[in-house]
């Protein structure tokens, strides 16, 4: 499982809400716009990480296929329900990004266990998500920036909180996540646009 645990309070830049928390949406979008590299410049590369063989796990690839679904612009997507980065495969795909893009910027998303009363809550940060921390394993670090939701529960038995997470909140925390970025990412799109206008 490529889960980590509740560990973003000390993280510079950290934005917390709760998918449930319409009215604060746009936090979310406005702190990955800030921690995207300008327009034009670093090619974008999204690694949704999980596997949909565990609900509280399948975050990442929901993600994933959402986004590809709306066929982002200036940016690839890795991590689908159907193509899944996990810990299995999780090193060599990171080696086909960099060998194939120059100067990446990856953004790391990942399900996270945490508190209890804080499922449910999406964080934006700046650094790597930590895959596997949150059941004892060590992964590689994914990520310029991160974008992890709390599925569940953590310290006791981590592998079975994860088989018995409530789809419902993945679902509505992968629908957030996707949507957020998405308009994160096209108001970035329509940004650069504009100065090329400016320009002629």
């Amino acid at each position: 499982m490529n889960l980590k645990s509740d560990q973003t309070s000390n993280v510079r830049h950290a934005v917390h809400v709760h998918y449930e928390n319409k009215a604060d949406h746009h936090v979310l979008v406005r702190a990955i716009r800030q921690l995207l590299p300008p327009a034009g410049s670093s090619p974008i590369i999204i690694v949704c990480i999980g596997t949909d063989r565990s609900t509280g796990d399948a975050l990442g690839p929901l993600v994933g296929s959402y986004l590809e679904r709306h066929r982002l612009p200036d940016s690839k997507v890795y991590g689908t329900l159907q193509k899944p980065v996990h810990a299995v495969n999780l090193h060599d795909t990171l080696q086909k990004i960099r060998a194939s893009y120059k100067d990446p910027f990856i953004i790391g998303i990942d399900a996270c266990l945490g508190k209890y009363q804080n499922i449910g809550k999406i964080t934006i940060a700046e650094g790597p998500v930590l895959p596997g921390a949150g059941v004892n394993k060590e992964l590689l670090p994914v990520g310029d920036m991160n974008i992890t939701g709390i599925v569940n529960v953590s310290g006791f038995m981590e592998y079975s909180v994860l088989q018995n997470t409530r789809l419902n909140i993945v679902m509505n925390l992968a629908h957030t996540i996707g949507r957020c970025l998405s308009v994160a990412l096209m108001s970035r799109r329509r940004s650069l646009l504009s100065k090329l206008l400016l320009m002629d």
